[in-house]
């Protein structure tokens, strides 16, 4: 059995400052942000940004590993208040509109949809796709959401609306109308 040690304090302070300047350089700059300035803007050399974030990827999954928790989280409480078809379309709302208002999310959450056979499987995309296997699941038990839908293909569609709505006015303001063309397919 392999020990893991706790991280030294400078260690700890480093990682710390690299996730703030990381989170404002992708709030800036997107997910295409400088790991160099990145590493600048945290006073640390970039070997140790690699050395805590061995891929853009990781940086990014630590960034928003709390905003993914928290979307998630988000489907059990919706879950709590409407009926699932309902339910499933305000999480996926939400979600889409989550893709749009944090820069480097989508990128995120575009890996985590991907058909699994290079990518590899992050906490956020375990995160995410254990939300909508629950809200398909219940749909699908009430009849509201067609047998055959995977919950992958609705995370899927979900960044397509999310794209689609970037595409015509960057800020989200078609995301429920898309999702109700959408899921006029879905229905049985």
């Amino acid at each position: 059995m392999t020990q893991v040690r706790p991280m030294r304090a400078d260690a700890r302070r480093n990682y710390e400052r690299l996730l703030k300047a990381a989170a404002e350089a992708f709030a800036e700059h997107g997910e295409g942000a400088s790991l160099d300035d990145i590493a600048k803007r945290a006073g640390v050399g970039s070997g140790t940004l690699y050395r805590h974030f061995p891929t853009r990827q990781a940086l990014l999954e630590a960034v928003y590993v709390d905003a993914i928790e928290a979307l998630a989280a988000r489907a059990d409480e919706i879950a709590r208040e409407l009926p699932p078809g309902e339910a499933l379309m305000e999480w996926l709302n939400e979600l889409s509109a989550g893709m749009i208002q944090v820069r480097g999310l989508k990128t995120l959450l575009g890996s985590a949809v991907t058909d699994g056979s290079s990518a590899v499987v992050t906490a956020c995309g375990v995160s995410v796709k254990g939300a909508v296997e629950r809200l398909v699941g219940a749909a699908q038990r009430e009849g509201t959401l067609r047998s055959d839908v995977e919950p992958i293909e609705i995370l899927r569609l979900a960044h397509g609306v999310a794209t689609a709505s970037e595409l015509a006015n960057g800020e989200g303001k078609y995301i429920r109308r898309y999702l109700s063309l959408l899921t006029e397919g879905l229905r049985p």
